[in-house]
């Protein structure tokens, strides 16, 4: 596959209010858990804002997270979500289908409560090494009984509510002094002698209780009603809506990030499977962004209403060879196999420090979007 290298300089800039912080203002369920590499939500609701209208439905096949499904719902769209991961499917799930309202929350927190404490006790030797230096035993007894329960019971949001809790060096959190977004130890910044209450049991129900509360702190009325739909598993595997209105997506970042090892925390309590056994469909290698692009390409040629949008928001690497450029990737593969497709615009966006997973990642440093439009005469007629 032969790509020419485009310059990135006379792209249009993204508009200014996306670069401001959202956290205090977004709803509070786009903090369930952290997701690296999560587009802001700010981003999300001004582009459904701009390329769609009410009642369109919006298909987005690598939601992570769930940010374009929740602002999706909440500015009355209807949204078809899926991505390949566990850890997207449980936040996405929680994020569409949560109790609602706190007192619902609480409810059934209250009845995981109840119920945990009856189930099988739990045998730390079935644990592994590593798993067990991140908790006090009795904290991890008490954390693997409720992810049990919330997995039987199909409680996306008390387990989305756990996992956002799991691990932090903060006292509200679970495990003993560790980072948040990537799961690893500080105990060389807080060691055991100096630090010794940082070490000791901590009880999980006061926390995932305030974890709840803060979950509720900005809610907006949400109606779903069979408007939001999600399904895990690849794009391979998927069958999309016959007719849609709009795509929406931000793929895996192509070669820069191991989904598996920077979630392995929380996915060992998903699937109690250790990063090296899981399926590596989780990671953004090269091959298997070109097939999935492939086939998302054939899939959206075939049901993307005329005159509707489709938009890829692309984590670039500036530093690599013309091959490697995941937007460029993307923009051969649409012209081969979505070729009613039109790039009609291209804009760019500097990624801050704060916004990078790690601070040591220098090759990830624009985001790019690729917005496309279907022309008239092809396809699916507009509805």
């Amino acid at each position: 596959m032969t790509i020419e290298v485009q310059q990135y300089d006379n792209y249009e800039s993204v508009p200014s209010e996306w670069n401001n912080s959202c956290v205090s203002t977004e709803c509070s369920l786009h903090q369930l858990s952290p997701y690296i590499g999560k587009i802001k939500s700010v981003i999300a609701r001004g582009l459904i804002l701009e390329y769609t209208k009410p009642s369109d439905l919006i298909v987005d096949p690598f939601s992570g997270s769930g940010t374009i499904p929740l602002e999706a719902v909440l500015l009355k769209r209807r949204i078809f979500a899926s991505d390949v991961s566990p850890y997207a499917s449980v936040l996405t799930r929680a994020k569409l289908f949560s109790p609602p309202s706190l007192e619902d929350a609480l409810k059934q927190a209250e009845k995981l409560f109840l119920k945990a404490d009856k189930l099988p006790k739990q045998d730390l030797r079935k644990v592994p090494l590593w798993v067990r230096k991140f908790f006090h035993p009795d904290t991890l007894k008490e954390t693997l009984s409720a992810v049990d329960y919330c997995i039987k019971e199909k409680n996306t949001f008390l387990l989305s509510c756990l996992l956002g809790i799991l691990h932090h060096q903060r006292p509200g959190f679970l495990s003993f002094p560790s980072s948040h977004l990537v799961p690893y130890l500080r105990n060389k910044s807080f060691p055991k002698d100096i630090f010794p209450e940082l070490y000791e049991y901590r009880p999980l129900k006061p926390r995932l209780l305030s974890k709840i509360s803060r979950a509720y702190r900005m809610t907006e009325p949400r109606i779903i009603d069979g408007n939001a739909s999600y399904i895990q598993g690849r794009i391979e595997n998927i069958t999309l809506p016959n007719v849609f209105d709009c795509l929406i997506t931000s793929p895996p970042y192509m070669n820069a990030l191991d989904y598996n090892r920077d979630n392995r925390l929380r996915l060992w309590f998903i699937s109690r499977k250790s990063d090296n056994e899981n399926d590596n469909k989780l990671t953004g290698r090269k091959k298997a962004f070109e097939n999935s692009t492939r086939a998302l390409a054939k899939k959206i040629e075939k049901s993307l209403i005329a005159k509707g949008y489709c938009i890829f928001i692309v984590g670039d690497h500036l530093n690599h060879s013309p091959g490697m450029h995941p937007a460029l990737v993307i923009q051969h593969i649409i012209s081969k196999y979505a070729p009613s497709l039109e790039l009609v615009k291209i804009m760019a966006d500097v990624i801050p420090d704060v916004r990078r997973s790690r601070r040591n990642c220098h090759n990830i440093k624009t985001e790019l979007f690729l917005i496309y439009r279907r022309t008239n005469n092809e396809g699916q007629s507009s509805r």
